[in-house]
Order: C-alpha cells, then sequence, then structure tokens
C-alpha cells in the first residue's frame, strides 16, 4: 500500500498553531487526502486480480491435462519381425566401415550455415565480441560472462576424454525417451557404440534389455538431471544445457559437492537433483552456440523476442540439440527413441513413464513438426540412422 509522508517537523507545527480552521475540518480533510491511495488500490484490485487469477487457473489446467496417464499395462504389441529386422539392421550399422569426418561433411553439405570447427564444450568465459555472449541462455552466455568463469575455474577439465578424443573414428548413438523404444531389445547392439549419448532423467535401471547400460554422456538441463545415484557411472560425462541464471548456481553446487540454498531451489519448477555422485572432471558446459546454430541456422528459427508472457516456439528439444552435438563429436551418427505419433494420442510417449503422446500436443516451447522435418530430412540424406525406425524406418 502506498501511503502518504509522515509530516515534518514544520508541518506539524504550522498545523498546530493553525487556529483559523477546526480540528473536525483538518481531521476530514485528512481522512480524504488518506483514502485516494486505498481508492486506487481497490480499482486495481477489482480489475487486475481476477485478470492474474484466470491465467493462473488455465496454467493449472493445463498442467492437469498434459499429465494424462497412459495404462502401461496395455503396452503396444511389437511385431517380432521387426523385433528381428531392428536388431539385424543395428548390427549392420556397427559393421560398416567407419569414415572419418562424416557426419560434418555431410552437415556442412546439407546447411551452409553449419560451422564444421565449432567447440562442443565451453573452454573459457565468452568475451564480448564473441558469439557466445550475442544471446541469453540457452542461445549465449550475455550478461552471464563472470558466472561462466567461476564456473569454469571449479571445473579441471573441458574437453573430450583423452581416450576417445585419440580414437581415429568415432561412432556415436543418441538414445531418445520415446515409447518406440519398447520390446527391440536394441540393448545390447546400443552399448557396442563408441559414445552414447542420453538425455536428461532417461533411465538405464529396468530397462537396460531395450536401451542398453552404458553412457558415455548424460546431456540434461538441471531440472532434468536424474535424482537417483544409481543412474550414474564413474566414468560418464555429465553436459550441463543452461538455460537461466539459477541454473549456473545450481551446477557450481552439484561440481563442488555444496548445498543449493533453498532460495535458489525456488527458481527451479519442478525438483532438481541435490548431488550428481561424479567427479569434478567429469562435468562439461555445452557451447550455447551449438543451441543457437540448431535452432536460428539449421531450423531457421525466428530469434527471440521480447514478449511478457511465454515463449516462442523457438527452443529446439534436448534430443534434436544432442545429434547436432553428436555431428561435431563424432564422425558417425546413429539415434534410436526418437520419433512422436500423433495419430496415436493413447501410446506411450516415454519408455520409463506414464505420459501420453497427446502430452505433445499441448507443449508450448518445441516445434515437433518442424525437428520432425528436419531429422527425416538427415535420415533420407544417410546422414545419420534411425535404427528403432521411429522417423524413418530403414529395415
Amino acid at each position: 500500500m502506498s501511503c502518504s509522508p509522515m509530516p515534518s517537523d514544520y508541518h506539524y507545527v504550522k498545523l498546530k498553531s493553525d487556529c483559523s480552521r477546526s480540528s473536525l475540518q483538518w481531521y476530514t480533510q485528512a481522512q480524504n487526502k488518506m483514502r485516494r491511495p486505498s481508492l486506487l488500490l481497490k480499482v486495481i484490485f477489482k480489475y487486475m486480480l481476477p485478470v492474474f487469477g484466470v491465467c493462473i487457473i488455465l496454467y493449472i489446467i493445463k498442467l492437469n491435462y498434459t499429465t494424462e496417464e497412459c495404462d502401461m499395462k496395455k503396452v503396444p504389441y511389437v511385431d517380432p519381425d521387426r523385433i528381428k529386422r531392428a536388431q539385424k539392421y543395428a548390427q549392420q550399422v556397427l559393421q560398416e566401415k567407419c569414415r572419418p569426418n562424416f557426419a560434418k561433411k555431410s552437415m556442412a553439405r546439407l546447411f551452409e550455415t553449419y560451422k564444421m570447427d565449432l567447440l562442443p564444450f565451453v573452454k573459457k568465459a565468452p568475451r564480448v565480441n564473441e558469439a557466445e555472449y550475442k544471446y541469453d541462455p540457452p542461445f549465449g552466455f550475455r550478461q552471464f560472462s563472470s558466472k561462466v568463469q567461476t564456473l569454469l575455474e571449479v571445473l579441471p577439465e573441458h574437453d573430450f576424454p583423452e581416450h576417445l578424443k585419440t580414437k581415429s573414428c568415432r561412432r556415436c548413438v543418441v538414445i531418445g525417451s520415446g515409447g518406440i523404444l519398447h520390446g527391440l531389445g536394441l540393448g545390447h547392439a546400443l552399448n557396442q557404440f563408441d559414445v552414447v549419448i542420453r538425455l536428461n532423467s532417461a533411465p538405464v535401471e529396468g530397462y537396460s534389455e531395450h536401451v542398453g547400460n552404458k553412457t558415455t554422456i548424460r546431456m540434461t538441463y538441471p531440472e532434468g538431471a536424474p535424482l537417483s545415484d544409481l543412474e550414474y557411472y564413474s566414468n560418464d560425462l555429465f553436459v550441463a544445457v543452461l538455460f537461466k541464471s539459477v541454473d549456473f548456481n545450481w551446477l557450481q553446487a552439484m561440481v563442488k559437492n555444496e548445498t543449493l540454498p533453498f532460495w535458489v531451489r525456488l527458481f527451479f519448477w519442478k525438483q532438481v537433483a541435490e548431488k550428481i555422485p561424479l567427479q569434478p572432471k567429469h562435468f562439461r558446459i555445452l557451447n550455447p552456440v551449438i543451441i543457437k546454430e540448431t535452432a536460428f541456422d539449421i531450423l531457421q528459427y525466428s530469434e527471440p523476442q521480447s514478449r511478457f508472457w511465454g515463449r516462442d516456439k523457438n527452443i529446439p528439444t534436448i534430443g534434436v540439440i544432442a545429434i547436432v552435438l553428436a555431428t561435431h563429436l563424432c564422425d558417425e551418427v546413429s539415434f534410436a527413441g526418437f520419433g512422436y505419433d500423433l495419430s496415436q494420442p493413447d501410446t506411450p510417449l516415454h519408455y520409463f513413464d506414464n505420459l501420453c503422446m497427446a502430452a505433445m500436443n499441448f507443449q508450448t516451447m518445441h516445434n515437433v513438426t518442424t525437428e520432425t522435418q528436419f531429422l527425416l530430412k538427415l535420415v533420407k540424406a544417410q546422414v545419420v540412422k534411425d535404427l528403432s525406425g521411429g522417423i524413418h524406418c530403414e529395415f
């Protein structure tokens, strides 16, 4: 509430000596002056509160609707012949001769703006004239260079592990979270790739027959990091995708094995991990220019605009970002567990939870159609291989 300032000593003396006005007249005028702010506040509350109330109700309804549960006892039937074909195709991909720099050269042919020499992880704090500084997270580190520098000082390593870096030809597989992985039994084949990239909290425990149990990179933002210690292995790389200011605080706490202050936790939209059981040398920061390249240069999304409410659909899913990252890390790239069949809204969205495919119709951040067309283009141009056939089946 906005209150009138207290009268100064001068005004107080003057009021006491002003005998020409009665006490009642002075009191009435003072009351009228104090009533004006109250009336203004009443008007504001009368018209603004209903607006905010409606927004909150709609948001809650939206959250409830998008978390509609699917009956996981009714897992879609998988044709045994399809299982055999998928497993045979994955083995064929692994047996083909690995071609050095194939993924980068192929991407450069398809997309003129693709930068073959782009570093996958942040090695130094960005300077004002560098690409990392042009945009706010997740597309850049504008206004956060000091926080980046602080993080880099506690990270002893900033590059790909030496035993993988020196390998003459690396095969990557990006494992998505799609329900299409149910029943395919691709775990054995996925374990044979040199680099296995997993996304967010997608679990291995209990699903290894279909998704494997090897992890080279766990790539996630804070809210997506697994809460269970069982999902981390001592030789994993934890690649952090930073979206907002408090993400920097969270990552620093995880690296230094510190407790994140309660007030910082309030700024996350869901529970975040309290501890990541990895040594500091296993943490990396994703180069935000890879997200920028994916969004604006490859997918041709519009650049971010200032908005009072919500976002434009210009942020790629972490899965598509991971595939572009894989082309910078590896010579040959495959993926599994990608593809949204929106024509079957009652089928499982993920292989590990009870969300329905219908939930994708109500998310407001990602352009699923554009991303599907992009992945289809990559598969048809034979830049990458789709091992589960969710985007384009080649088996």
